[in-house]
């Protein structure tokens, strides 16, 4: 899925564990995506000095933040000179667990999955124009660009695989794309305030979630190349700029 000679796909950040590079995957006609110009993450507040030296090192100033008006007030992203870009997705999965568990119902594993199934489909019901902002951002320029939320893998998680998908890589790579947030999120304070089963849940990502989301766009756009161009945008003049922008020239693949 990448080059012999790729950089690391995780960044290896000691404040913001998620972050990592959308590179190397093969897209359309073989070609790669290009690397260091599309990373996700998750929330850039905690970065440290040694963080923020590496981000400066690779000019990542644009920021696409879909975190929710209380996520960003308390924690604020600290990229030096960044341009962020409020896209807000709200409720959260948490928002609505911690509404329960304050009222004193707790839910239970299956129960906790089935509230992160809807949550997804809501992405696709609700959110739709948020993601659609995500790919004007994109199509404005090939600087380097973060998205984020909170974690970095729901809301995040979904916009890696439209983005991915346009570019023409495989479902199967950007299910483990999506995946491998299980391999590099590490546990924040938030996990020690719910009961381990639903926190085994909500601070991982499983597979039926994000097909969740797949579904509800074939149900309501019948493909997800006809929810990329009926409801985001993107349409094939947008997808081969994109295209352009984004993955490496034939030769270089």
């Amino acid at each position: 899925m990448t080059t012999s000679q790729s950089p690391s796909r995780s960044l290896h950040l000691a404040g913001a564990t998620n972050f990592r590079d959308l590179g190397g995957y093969a897209g359309h006609g073989g070609r790669l995506v290009r690397w260091r110009r599309l990373f996700r993450s998750d929330h850039l507040a905690a970065l440290t000095a040694q963080d923020q030296h590496v981000l400066r090192e690779l000019q990542v100033l644009r920021v696409c933040d879909f975190r929710g008006v209380q996520e960003r007030s308390t924690a604020a992203c600290i990229i030096e000179g960044a341009q962020v870009h409020s896209l807000p997705i709200e409720p959260t999965i948490v928002q609505r667990l911690s509404s329960m568990l304050q009222a004193g119902y707790k839910p239970g594993e299956a129960e906790v999955v089935a509230l992160m199934q809807e949550t997804y489909r809501n992405f696709v019901r609700e959110n739709t124009p948020r993601f659609a902002d995500l790919f004007g951002h994109l199509l404005v320029s090939d600087a380097p660009l973060v998205f984020h939320c909170t974690a970095g893998k729901d809301r995040t998680g979904f916009a890696a695989a439209l983005i991915l998908h346009a570019l023409g890589v495989p479902r199967d790579v950007i299910l483990h794309d999506y995946l491998l947030t299980n391999e590099l999120l590490a546990p924040g304070p938030a996990s020690h305030k719910v009961p381990p089963e639903i926190a085994a849940v909500l601070f991982r990502v499983q597979e039926p979630f994000l097909a969740a989301a797949l579904h509800a766009v074939d149900e309501d756009h019948g493909s997800l190349d006809g929810y990329l161009t009926s409801a985001l945008g993107v349409g094939p003049a947008q997808r081969a700029q994109l295209s352009a922008m984004y993955l490496q020239p034939a030769s270089q693949s």
